[in-house]
């Protein structure tokens, strides 16, 4: 089956908002992705986070084309990411917009491993296993190849907003 796109031009503004807004009802994890591009490190703030398989262990995320970081990160071979901690709401705003190059202090590094922010309630780093180019967003499916995570609460987003989920104790 084949799914043809809908024209921009045939979606009305108030359909479009209504779709987004409909999206929105889905409560999700905020998570910050970061690799190298050739201008240095950089991040981007995403939501479309998801496990694949556990065995492999693969996990994926979703990067829209129209993004002026579309050409850095889907030819990243590795990259990590960071599921934010509660306290991180600045952090996500700040990858998620704008050219996301991240400066010294900002992030760490193990090895020849992806950049690493402090401020992550688990973070996944990955080789890129599969690019799959879906609608007007590629799919990056990444292998696991190490991870870290605490019991801190997580930040959330929902219906436009940021929120708080979980911890130790909740």
């Amino acid at each position: 089956m084949s799914l043809e796109p809908i024209p921009d031009d045939a979606v009305s503004q108030s359909e479009a908002r209504a779709y987004r807004d409909a999206l929105g009802a889905f409560a999700t994890g905020v998570c910050v992705v970061t690799a190298d591009g050739p201008d240095g490190p950089l991040g981007i703030t995403i939501n479309s986070f998801t496990s694949v398989s556990l065995r492999p262990r693969l996990v994926m995320w979703c990067l829209d084309e129209r993004s002026e970081r579309y050409p850095a990160f889907a030819e990243a071979e590795r990259f990590a990411i960071h599921v934010l901690d509660a306290q991180s709401e600045a952090l996500a705003r700040r990858f998620a917009r704008g050219s996301g190059i991240m400066v010294e202090g900002e992030f760490e590094r193990i090895g020849d491993g992806p950049p690493q922010l402090a401020a992550a309630a688990a973070r996944f780093d990955c080789r890129t296993h599969q690019r799959v180019q879906m609608g007007d967003h590629v799919i990056l499916v990444g292998a696991v190849e190490g991870f870290a995570a605490s019991d801190s609460a997580t930040l959330t987003y929902f219906r436009g907003r940021y929120g708080i989920a979980g911890g130790a104790g909740a």
